[in-house]
């Protein structure tokens, strides 16, 4: 009878070891982060790395577009399309990031609403080319709404314009370590760039394992992730690190459509602010959590920071 209560205390122990995870990546400002680098053969380049990487490592991710990025005035950069067509070719997704990546605390539902409806049009003919249809919109800065009637406004938009709203729970700030690295690339400093991507991978992997915590915590369990990137030059070199440490925590990559099935994502926001948070925030905020909930972070260094200044 000790044997048989055991075994009932440590056998749910032994099925969840080692139980699979999910993780849908996720990147914004599509086609390209450059910062400043208008060389086109740079920007396929990069592209092209990011991509093979992505489908080399089976990673079905998702782009969300600033058609912004896409015009001079008024004119449309082809090879600014042609990168998306390499990347919808890929069989990666595309979503909406508004036409010109407007903060929503700083304007009104009006202005921002028309930036939504701006920055599909070109995105929408490439899925259509492609027997899809654009599906999922990601708030810049990740403002949502900082009052519950701001919010509110813009959920039902986005309802009545058959978009979902793309969460993030693994916020992080992938674009300081990717101007810090394009920087030091700029000075050609070899071992400056070593250090960078280094530190990035360790960096990346603490946010990975404190947003765990945190979710256990509030929920008791692990979650389907999403984690929130950027299409740089970093990424497209260390698209490989960032899957070598995602499977090594037990990790399958899926489509944000697979992502998004976790019932975690019905979970109540009832705090509304200026900040842009992950949704693992989000949801301790509603739960009355703290500061101290907070506190063990991972931070940047402040080498990084400095570089990226």
């Amino acid at each position: 009878m000790k044997i048989y209560a055991f075994l009932i205390l440590i056998i749910p122990g032994l099925l969840s070891f080692g139980q699979k995870k999910q993780v849908c990546f996720s990147f914004d400002d599509l086609p390209v982060v450059s910062y400043g680098i208008a060389d086109p053969v740079f920007q396929k380049n990069l592209i092209d790395k990011l991509v093979s990487s992505l489908k080399n490592n089976k990673i079905p991710a998702i782009g969300f577009v600033n058609e912004s990025r896409l015009y001079n005035n008024q004119s449309i950069i082809q090879s600014q399309v042609e990168l998306l067509n390499k990347w919808a070719d890929s069989g990666l997704d595309l979503g909406n990031h508004t036409f010109s990546h407007s903060d929503y605390n700083n304007i009104s539902f009006k202005e921002f609403s028309q930036d939504i409806l701006d920055g599909e049009t070109v995105t929408k003919e490439i899925l259509k080319n492609r027997n899809k249809s654009i599906k999922y919109f990601r708030h810049p800065f990740l403002h949502v709404g900082n009052t519950k009637a701001k919010a509110d406004s813009l959920s039902n938009f986005l309802n009545d314009h058959g978009y979902i709203a793309a969460p993030v729970t693994i916020d992080n700030e992938d674009y300081l370590f990717a101007l810090a690295y394009q920087r030091a690339k700029g000075k050609a400093d070899t071992n400056l760039i070593k250090k960078i991507g280094h530190d990035y991978i360790g960096y990346m992997e603490s946010k990975l394992k404190y947003y765990e915590m945190q979710v256990n915590i509030l929920f008791g369990r692990d979650i389907n992730q999403i984690l929130l990137l950027h299409a740089s030059s970093l990424n497209s070199e260390y698209v490989d690190s960032l899957a070598y440490i995602f499977r090594k925590n037990n990790y399958d990559f899926v489509s944000m459509d697979e992502a998004l099935k976790d019932d975690i994502f019905r979970s109540d926001i009832t705090v509304y602010g200026d900040w842009g948070i992950s949704w693992i925030d989000k949801w301790a905020l509603s739960r009355g959590k703290k500061g101290s909930f907070f506190k063990d972070e991972p931070a940047t260094p402040d080498y990084i920071r400095k570089l990226a200044e």
